[in-house]
């Protein structure tokens, strides 16, 4: 990866507890590069006025900008027609709005939903409650030894009963990628639908929503370069015409009367109230960064890394991790020996590494490695090998802190 890349995120020229920041905390928030930060300000300060009601000259710019990103981003993830693109704020939104305005009125007592251990809550916590509302039943795909998904399962688990499948693209603590097309096809071929958590797999590989054949696809924008509280939901337009809204009030409405209303055509009927104009012009800006790099060398490069991290993490005596031997995106989650997870992770923060540690909202997955908690370094395009290298130091300095300890 061109090291100029490095250069364009300011909040990475800076000193931690004394050290230079090395940022390995990328699967819970990504940095903004300067590109990003300069369309907001730019925002603010020239275009701010609501969308899609002013005919003045700002209201004109603002609302260009906003769908201008719902466009920007129908073409980054390959969606038949911007239409399809719900804006939302984020994953978890999203994912709550396919189960309350999709799932709620189609499922009755027997109907199954089917999803897997690995997810993280937001991909499970509604599911839950969607299953207490109606009656269905939550049902799960097994796990391999290495957290790998086995298709012969998928075939066994999903069946006429079914009616929603929904899984992770990217494990946020596995860093496993899901056959999500061939599990889709298989939903498919039992009447039900296939729902997609992205917000993982988006900010790092190249994503075909098209090809993927998936009737819903979450993803959040705080994760790609983008603005935090922001993000957009997928839906193959039948079925997002089929959809009622769940928030009610200005802008989604096509006529009120004093008794009843009607909505606009989706996606603007899932979009009440004044919305978060500046984060649909900070993901914009995201996407057009992103794009010039390129997914495909920003996938590669993220492999490299962790695999090169996973290779060297493997010399450290007492460390364990956690998921398949060898990575496709930037996630490595592990332990090291007698020292809690948050301990660790406050001990490299003394060396200016952050990484994450915790259950990372995976509690069920975390019951299934046996773990309580773990320690997670996640990669993006502006890390580099001398990031590995401090991580791997910090690593062998604190295992070696503990034992003196003991």
């Amino acid at each position: 990866m061109n090291p100029a890349i490095r250069e364009q995120f300011p909040i990475l020229h800076q000193e931690v507890n004394g050290h230079p920041l090395v940022y390995l905390d990328n699967a819970a928030t990504s940095q903004k590069p300067q590109v990003v930060l300069d369309a907001l300000n730019h925002y603010y300060e020239y275009d701010n006025s609501n969308v899609h009601r002013g005919v003045h000259t700002l209201g004109t710019r603002a609302t260009d900008a906003y769908e201008g990103a719902r466009e920007k981003i129908a073409r980054f993830i390959n969606a038949g027609r911007s239409e399809e693109i719900v804006f939302t704020r984020g994953t978890t939104t999203a994912l709550n709005l396919v189960a309350s305005s999709y799932g709620r009125p189609r499922l009755q007592p027997g109907d199954e939903i089917v999803i897997t251990p690995m997810e993280h809550h937001s991909n499970l916590i509604p599911w839950q409650q969607l299953a207490k509302a109606t009656g269905a039943t939550l049902q799960y795909i097994p796990l391999q030894p290495d957290g790998n998904i086995d298709l012969a399962d998928v075939e066994k688990v999903i069946n006429s009963k079914t009616k929603i499948v929904s899984v992770v693209y990217v494990s946020n603590v596995l860093g496993v990628v899901n056959p999500v097309k061939e599990i889709a096809e298989i939903a498919h071929r039992h009447g039900a639908i296939m729902v997609v958590d992205g917000a993982q797999s988006t900010p790092h590989m190249k994503v075909d929503v098209q090809d993927l054949d998936c009737d819903f696809y979450a993803f959040s924008s705080h994760k790609m370069c983008g603005p935090t509280g922001f993000g957009a939901l997928y839906g193959k337009r039948q079925l997002l015409a089929q959809m009622e809204p769940i928030e009610f009030g200005g802008e989604m409405i096509n006529d009120v009367g004093l008794y009843e209303s009607d909505w606009k055509d989706a996606p603007w009927r899932f979009e009440g109230g004044t919305p978060i104009i500046s984060g649909a012009v900070g993901l914009g800006a995201a996407i057009d960064f992103l794009t010039e790099i390129g997914m495909d060398e920003i996938e590669k490069h993220e492999a490299h890394l962790a695999n090169y991290a996973m290779e060297r993490m493997s010399q450290i005596e007492g460390l364990k991790i956690y998921g398949p031997a060898k990575r496709k995106v930037g996630i490595v989650t592990f332990n090291l020996d007698g020292v809690h997870p948050h301990d660790l992770a406050t001990v490299l923060d003394t060396f200016g590494v952050a990484i994450r540690a915790g259950h990372h909202c995976c509690q069920p997955l975390m019951r299934w490695l046996e773990a309580s908690s773990t320690a997670r370094a996640s990669f993006y395009l502006y890390n580099n090998e001398q990031d590995v290298d401090r991580l791997i130091d910090a690593l062998v300095q604190t295992k070696e802190y503990f034992g003196d300890e003991t």
